[in-house]
């Protein structure tokens, strides 16, 4: 039978029940006052079966009308036992102008609608109730209060996560923020029973039966709501499928001191690893009591670092950014945590050396993190002086300035893109670290470079990008199907960040450290992901067109060169990259770095471009 079929056979089984109760109802009320004062034999027989079947049928209008037909009993609560009574109700309003009309109610006792209402009522609950305890082990479970607007949902978690949301969730005694009509747990393993009173309705073969049979029942899909480790990219891409195909919204269920929360599924949860939450205590150690300098503290990295700093209690921090509307942005941000910080705002460019140079003499930092960059790949392909000038130059300029001032720690922010570089703005970057482990060598600072993917949602990722088509309803456009990038997390990013400034102690050399983001991604699976997540189906609802490699753009990136290798680091996710060879430093390096910097700034692009090539031979120039 299909789940239709199902569906309709419940609702005609369960208006049945109702409807039947109803006549029942009415004959013990007209009987029994009839037998109690001998009236009885007086009375025809077929007087009472009429009046039944009137009841009766006011009563199927009346649960019709009210949609109660289509109340799944298993999943009954408090709204439900309300639409009920409203039945009896009405039922009793309509019923009795019918019978005045009918015969002035000529040998009906005049308390036997009250009666036979109240005889109705009770075999309506009883029902319910025996069905809950069946299948919950709650009958006074349709008694149990629940938001008005509270929205069906079905919960998919294996057994143990999905009674740890649940018992939290029934410790709020405020009124659900969701309907949890049912449990599709992971194994099937469960199916007929039931977790902390909510019933197991299958496993993941049979979400989708499920779906079909409640939006025929409550005339909605329910949303599908999945918590624990399901929030996973393996475990999330049928379900996914299953709820676009329905046009049903996916969320993420998990709990908390007040219980329940639902919020929409994050592209971060379409990652093929879990988010690594990385350890605080090396960090809080390195960094307690200090002051520190953050280029490009407005930015996406730039930004939560600075979060993260202040959370961990730094003393005294110094944001240095280009963007007068991002300084003012995280600026105000920190203010208006409350928290007590000595934080200081400075407006600048970071090719401006003299300027970064008396910023930092005046911060006398302890440790710098230099985030400030242009990394959009086709717009460098398109300007790329100006990512010599601020990747190349800005980098020199901020690592000089950190020697200057004596600071301790100096932090680079790198791309994996600096890995055999097809573009300008990977190109720049390498070079930056090329010239930043230079300069570092014998020099009074221990210099950490963190070198990783694409930032999930950060400014000129894919992923807004993506958002913004979808919203306007396509089409999603992709490079190349055959796209596929590492991702992380902005708070992963920013954790990497700060753990490499605790790890790297070494003074006089400089470090390069990567973090294990696993498998890349596909964009196409990525970009299908995010249509379904808004119950949508990809090239049916939203079309998906293919345009071509960008300038500079490869299929794949990688996270190391070939003549380098990893090594753990003691920190779960943190790897250290070692090269097979010590770095030799080529004689000629810093007077090609001025010749570059210099051609940058006259804008002589060729020539700037051929500079480049000169100093990171794995680039080639377009024309070249």
């Amino acid at each position: 039978m299909t789940p239709r079929g199902e569906a309709r056979r419940a609702i005609i089984l369960t208006l049945g029940f109702d409807v039947g109760m109803a006549f029942i109802a009415m004959m013990i009320a007209l009987i029994t006052p009839w037998a109690m004062t001998n009236g009885w034999p007086n009375q025809p027989f077929h007087l009472a079966i009429i009046v039944s079947l009137i009841f009766s049928l006011c009563g199927l209008t009346s649960l019709i009308v009210l949609d109660v037909h289509r109340q799944v009993w298993r999943h009954a609560g408090w709204p439900d036992a309300i639409r009920i009574v409203q039945v009896a109700l009405l039922t009793a309003l309509v019923f009795l102008p019918i019978i005045f009309l009918w015969n002035r109610l000529s040998g009906i006792p005049r308390s036997s609608l009250l009666f036979a209402t109240g005889i109705w009522l009770f075999f309506l609950f009883l029902g319910r109730m025996i069905a809950l305890s069946r299948s919950t082990h709650r009958p006074f479970q349709i008694f149990a209060p629940v938001r008005a607007n509270a929205p069906p949902v079905v919960l998919v978690a294996s057994g143990p996560e999905a009674a740890e949301v649940l018992r939290n969730f029934q410790k709020n005694g405020k009124g659900a923020p969701v309907r949890v009509l049912g449990l599709i747990e992971t194994t099937g393993a469960e199916s007929g029973r039931a977790i902390r009173g909510v019933p197991v309705l299958g496993g993941l073969d049979d979400l989708a039966n499920v779906l079909d049979i409640l939006s025929v029942r409550y005339q909605q899909t329910p949303w599908v709501a999945v918590a624990g480790s399901l929030r996973k990219k393996l475990g999330k891409t049928h379900i996914l499928e299953i709820a676009a195909s329905r046009k049903t919204s996916i969320m993420a269920l998990g709990s908390g001191k007040e219980g329940l929360h639902l919020q929409p599924v994050q592209p971060a949860d379409l990652l093929s690893r879990r988010v690594r939450k990385l350890d605080e205590t090396p960090v809080i150690q390195a960094l307690a009591s200090h002051s520190v300098f953050i280029t490009g503290a407005g930015g996406t990295i730039g930004s939560e670092l600075t979060r993260q700093c202040h959370a961990l209690g730094i003393d005294r921090m110094t944001l240095f950014e280009g963007s007068e509307y991002n300084l003012y942005n995280i600026e105000l941000e920190m203010h208006e945590t409350g928290k007590s910080i000595d934080l200081t705002a400075q407006l600048g460019n970071v090719r401006d050396f003299m300027l970064l140079k008396n910023a930092m003499k005046t911060a006398t930092p302890d440790t710098v993190i230099h985030a400030a960059a242009l990394k959009h790949v086709p717009l460098m392909e398109q300007n790329p002086c100006e990512a010599i000038l601020t990747n190349v130059g800005g980098a020199i300029n901020a690592i000089d300035a950190a020697i200057a001032a004596k600071a301790s720690r100096f932090v680079f922010i790198s791309t994996d893109k600096a890995v055999d570089p097809d573009n300008v703005m990977g190109a720049t970057k390498r070079l930056a670290e090329l010239a930043i482990a230079y300069r570092a060598r014998d020099r009074d600072i221990a210099v950490a470079m963190v070198r990783f993917g694409n930032v999930l949602g950060s400014s000129g990722s894919v992923v807004p990008l993506f958002e913004r088509q979808i919203a306007h309803g396509g089409p999603v456009t992709l490079t190349h199907e055959d796209v596929t990038r590492y991702f992380m997390t902005v708070k992963e990013a920013s954790s990497l960040v700060l753990q490499a400034t605790a790890h790297q102690t070494t003074k006089g050399e400089a470090g390069l450290f990567v973090l294990d983001m696993g498998k890349p991604i596909s964009i196409k699976s990525l970009a299908e992901s995010m249509i379904r997540m808004k119950g949508m189906v990809p090239n049916a609802d939203i079309m998906i067109e293919t345009t071509g490699l960008r300038p500079g753009e490869k299929l794949h990136e990688a996270l190391i060169y070939p003549h380098e290798r990893l090594e753990d680091t003691g920190i779960e996710g943190l790897r250290c990259v070692r090269p097979q060879d010590r770095l030799v430093e080529p004689e000629d390096f810093w007077t090609l770095i001025e010749a570059l910097l210099g051609q940058a700034e006259r804008r002589d692009t060729e020539a700037a471009l051929k500079t480049l090539s000169k100093l990171v031979p794995a680039y080639q120039p377009p024309y070249e």
